[in-house]
């Protein structure tokens, strides 16, 4: 039987977020953030990637079918036995996925808090000032918020370390 796995490649977050900071519930005992563990606490409060597979089904279906389809071709051809015929889907369902994010797909399944507020508010840790900057001077200066952006995409560490693979 083949299985699909939906998870991220295991980095330390140099600042994680602060719902995983210190002793709460799925921090890291070692009081190092991973992504492994923003990926599982985000699973666990938005079932994220199990709505991006209900969501895709037929698309992941296809890619699976096409990738196998590709590889019987390449072997009758007579080319090498590429060892893992599902890899093409593979590589396609994490693009898939990368892209539900980016293109703020999550975001109209009706989960609770999605779009997250910080999404809303433009909180992206990629900036120097995350939430926005002051700008003018004297009385007209004034905070301008960061411009919107997609839920789940703070860092970027979380969807550039997406990963499909099967068993």
């Amino acid at each position: 039987m083949t299985i699909l796995h939906l998870g991220v490649i295991d980095f330390p977050y140099a600042n994680p977020p602060k719902e995983m900071q210190g002793n709460k519930p799925g921090s890291s005992p070692s009081g190092v953030v991973t992504t492994g563990d923003v990926a599982t606490w985000l699973e666990n409060k938005y079932h994220i990637m199990e709505v991006f597979f209900e969501a895709n089904r037929q698309k992941i279906g296809d890619a699976m079918a096409e990738s196998v389809t590709g590889a019987l071709e390449s072997l009758m051809m007579g080319k090498p036995n590429p060892g893992n015929p599902l890899l093409s889907a593979e590589s396609a369902i994490s693009t898939y996925f990368k892209q539900f994010l980016a293109m703020r797909q999550i975001e109209g399944f009706g989960i609770p808090g999605v779009p997250t507020q910080a999404a809303l508010n433009g909180v992206n840790h990629r900036f120097k000032n995350p939430r926005g900057k002051w700008t003018g001077k004297g009385k007209d200066r004034k905070f301008q918020r960061n411009p919107r952006r997609p839920s789940f995409i703070d860092t970027g560490m979380y969807q550039a370390s997406s990963k499909a693979w099967f068993d």
